[in-house]
């Protein structure tokens, strides 16, 4: 299952990297949950082909993603808000507490920047 997530954040990344055909099967098959049976019929195509497509868009995803690192940089930023919100939640006694709801409310809000900047197609 985390494959699965993984590789369809990598396809979000760099699917604009892939041939139409090799994305067309990736996306139905990662995001959309179809079977390699259904895929083949909607392309017109045999399971093996579909399943072949897949397997050179999971090769290439990876390759761009070592190369490039966008979705590794992407984990961390998030892992990073996430532990910035959580050390000014605990902070205690050295800001008021409208200062201190202010800098979390900005973290949230660079957190859904970061997301929306993944979401952008």
């Amino acid at each position: 299952m985390e494959k699965n997530i993984e590789n369809s954040l990598l396809l979000d990344f760099y699917g604009e990297l892939l041939t139409d055909k090799v994305r067309y099967a990736t996306e139905m098959y990662y995001n959309d949950d179809l079977s390699l049976s259904e895929i083949a019929d909607d392309m017109g195509i045999t399971r093996q082909g579909v399943r072949d497509l897949i397997k050179r868009a999971e090769g290439n995803l990876q390759t761009f993603e070592e190369k490039l690192g966008l979705y590794k940089r992407f984990v961390e930023t998030q892992e990073g808000l996430s532990k910035l919100k959580k050390s000014l939640e605990e902070t205690k006694c050295v800001l008021d507490k409208e200062d201190k709801s202010s800098l979390i409310a900005k973290v949230d809000e660079m957190t859904l920047v970061v997301n929306e900047l993944l979401n952008q197609e």
